[in-house]
């Protein structure tokens, strides 16, 4: 019986090893749902990007649906994907961006707000703005708290300030189709 037993316990960690690992080979690190789903945004006070005695707040959502999208000029991904959200804040979208910086950070770099600034209105001329205003994340606070991974990823908020639907990896025609215009659609006219 030891004899058994001493074969069918590795042979049992060996499968279910396998089974986890097989599982992982067909999985899509994006597409995970955050823990924030159907919560209200976490509380922060940020200022704003462009004029930092402006602050702001989680009630900032109310009243309106609103894509909050998580960006930085750094993000190849991010400058790729402005032109769309540029047409969508076109065809009436409410966009906010929230932008964090890493050379702000003093572990990856000293750069001054003012240096930021003027990278983010360069950026943004170029490619154009879709942003209402840009909430500035200037140690990641808030992104830490809505379980940001990197940038961008954007998060459907609804008038009541509730996050409804998280993306993460660039808005696109497709994943817009397919991902977000029906849940914005039925949120805009509730």
């Amino acid at each position: 019986m030891k004899k058994i037993a001493f074969y069918l316990i590795p042979l049992g960690l060996f499968m279910s090893l396998s089974i986890f690992l097989y599982q992982g080979l067909f999985s899509d690190p994006r597409d995970h749902q955050s823990s924030l789903l159907e919560k209200p945004m976490p509380e922060f006070v940020l200022p704003d990007l462009m004029n930092i005695e402006q602050t702001y707040t989680q009630e900032v959502f109310l009243g309106e649906v609103t894509l909050l999208n998580v960006w930085g000029v750094w993000c190849i991904t991010c400058a790729i994907e402005l032109p769309y959200l540029k047409q969508l804040q076109d065809e009436g979208k409410h966009i906010v961006g929230l932008y964090y910086d890493q050379d702000i950070d003093p572990d990856f770099g000293v750069k001054t707000v003012e240096r930021v600034q003027q990278e983010v209105t360069d950026k943004l001329n170029q490619l154009g703005n879709p942003y209402a205003y840009n909430i500035f994340d200037v140690k990641r606070n808030l992104s830490l708290d809505l379980g940001v991974t990197g940038a961008p990823e954007t998060y459907l908020i609804d008038r009541q300030g509730k996050i409804r639907l998280h993306h993460i990896g660039d808005i696109n025609p497709r994943v817009w189709k397919s991902k977000f215009a029906n849940m914005y659609d039925e949120l805009v006219a509730q």
